[in-house]
């Protein structure tokens, strides 16, 4: 796909949409835990398309996120995408 046709949404952007039609979807019911449901969501997916994006190399999949090989594996038994 050409940068020019990458769609110009922000991460950001994309996460803010998703948690107001979360927010909106529960209505009035409670919501505990939001601030560690969404980072382990986004973690994980963070996470699952890089390793798809480097063929599951975790040498390169650390380096791109800047994580140690050891932190990554870590999280990536902690996601089970290991």
């Amino acid at each position: 796909m050409p940068n020019d046709a990458v769609n110009h949404q922000t991460i950001g952007k994309t996460v803010h949409a998703a948690v107001d039609s979360y927010l909106r979807t529960m209505d009035d019911q409670e919501v505990t835990g939001l601030y560690e449901m969404v980072l382990a969501e986004v973690e994980a997916s963070l996470l699952a398309v890089v390793m798809q994006h480097t063929g599951n190399n975790q040498s390169k999949t650390a380096t791109l996120l800047g994580l140690s090989r050891g932190t990554l594996r870590t999280k990536l038994r902690q996601y089970r995408l290991l």
